[in-house]
């Protein structure tokens, strides 16, 4: 398998931590394409309302995207292991900059009224459907690539490291998005999706030149081969932790070892997602902004950011100061997040929406890294890309239609939308306290 090399065994095996140089690199792949996205989210609000499209059909416009990532995202994640994580780090990046460039397109032609905004809307869906097919490549690459390079007492720190380039992201993305609002040409409101596409360009070069590559030069059947380099050179037998000299059985949603992880990130994730879909029109309605959408860019980026340094909060702070495992992350943060949510909901200025979106991300913050290492610890290292593969598909199944369906619900009653969110928080935290492994037998290296 691509990942099966001699530094990274034995990297896992004596427990030494990936190269700074390296986690740099694949932190950037990670923050750049958050903050392109969180950069995309807090104008498509006003953009929609300047279309004079309804709200729930800005949502649903990542419907197709959100599908097209879960069917993907284990593609990728399968073909990873054969090609090497590089490539697929690679490929992820060129589905973002293609799709945002294209994305700012479509959504220029319709605010300059070259296209009307049904056409404008489609075209972006279909531009937004590149994101999903092949920018699903990335993710689940980089998780892999640590994954198999960490021990399983230093997983949960490690892949929290690697879920906080997310949230470094949705920290610059709204927070650069004003900036990117150009005022010459007619950008506008499309200058993040151009910007972006510029920025993730570079980062698709430095990735290039700078990570070395690791795709196979021979294809692994049968029993793994050993590396004969001298004296107590480590075979790949040395270092799976479960080692199997065969190629593993293709992983599945809900087989047993899984099912209470993927169970408890699907439900959670949901929650997640129609929190981010409510939060951008919550705070035009709020605030009074419907009638000037262009200046509600930055108050919504401004809650965005508070969110994501909660977030980081978290994943930077919480988890490795209290050493939390997988299953205290998850139950601990679903549970603040449904105190947080609650709060947004009954928030009717700037302050509160800023203060209870914090805490319900800050909740999220913890909830994703808990879930994400629980189920990379429930498999052997052998399968950390088809886990990964798993984690990323089970991430998107929550964008497929939850955004849509908050939204839709908010527009119908505030609290039957925040009522539905905190009611799946619950859901989660009475299932994954009777389903989820104890975090001891979890982390226990072996």
């Amino acid at each position: 398998m691509a990942d099966a090399d001699p530094a990274s065994t034995s990297q896992a095996a004596s427990g030494k931590s990936i190269p700074s140089g390296r986690m740099a690199l694949l932190f950037l792949v990670m923050l750049v394409t958050a903050a392109g996205n969180t950069a995309m989210q807090s104008v498509m609000p006003s953009i929609g309302t300047a279309l004079e499209v309804n709200d729930v059909w800005i949502s649903l416009a990542y419907s197709w995207s959100a599908l097209l990532w879960v069917t993907c995202a284990p593609i990728w994640a399968r073909r990873s292991d054969r090609r090497g994580r590089k490539a697929m780090m690679a490929l992820g990046l060129v589905g973002f900059v293609v799709s945002m460039g294209l994305c700012g397109l479509a959504l220029w032609a319709g605010l300059s009224g070259w296209l009307t905004a049904f056409w404008a809307l489609i075209a972006f869906a279909a531009a937004r459907s590149l994101y999903g097919g092949f920018g699903s490549a990335a993710p689940p690459a980089v998780q892999a690539y640590v994954a198999s390079r960490t021990p399983r007492s230093e997983r949960t720190k490690a892949l929290s490291l690697v879920a906080s380039s997310f949230g470094l992201g949705t920290v610059i993305g709204p927070a650069l998005a004003p900036l990117m609002v150009l005022p010459f040409m007619g950008i506008g409101l499309t200058g993040p999706f151009l910007c972006f596409a510029l920025i993730g360009l570079a980062a698709l070069v430095l990735l290039r030149l700078r990570l070395p590559n690791d795709e196979p030069q021979f294809a692994a059947r049968g029993r793994a081969a050993e590396y004969s380099s001298g004296p107590g050179a480590p075979s790949l037998h040395d270092h799976d932790d479960s080692d199997e000299s065969e190629e593993p059985a293709r992983l599945r949603w809900f087989e047993p070892r899984l099912r209470p992880w993927v169970i408890s990130g699907l439900v959670g994730g949901h929650a997640q997602a129609m929190v981010l879909g409510i939060s951008g029109f919550l705070v035009l309605d709020r605030l009074g902004l419907r009638d000037s959408p262009a200046e509600g860019a930055g108050p919504v980026g401004l809650v965005l950011m508070a969110g994501a340094i909660a977030t980081l909060f978290a994943q930077w702070g919480l988890i490795p100061r209290f050493n939390l495992g997988p299953r205290a992350a998850t139950l601990s943060g679903i549970t603040v997040a449904a105190m947080g949510v609650a709060m947004l909901g009954a928030a009717n200025d700037l302050h509160m929406i800023a203060l209870g979106y914090a805490i319900a991300s800050l909740g999220f913050g913890l909830f994703r890294p808990g879930t994400t290492a629980g189920t990379s610890l429930a498999v052997t290292r052998a399968e950390q890309g088809q886990a990964s593969g798993v984690v990323a598909s089970v991430a998107g199944a929550s964008f497929i239609y939850a955004p849509a369906l908050g939204v839709w619900l908010y527009n119908i009653s505030d609290w039957l939308g925040f009522g539905l969110i905190i009611a799946l928080c619950m859901a989660v935290v009475v299932l994954g306290w009777r389903g989820l492994a104890s975090d001891a037998v979890l982390t226990t290296d072996r």
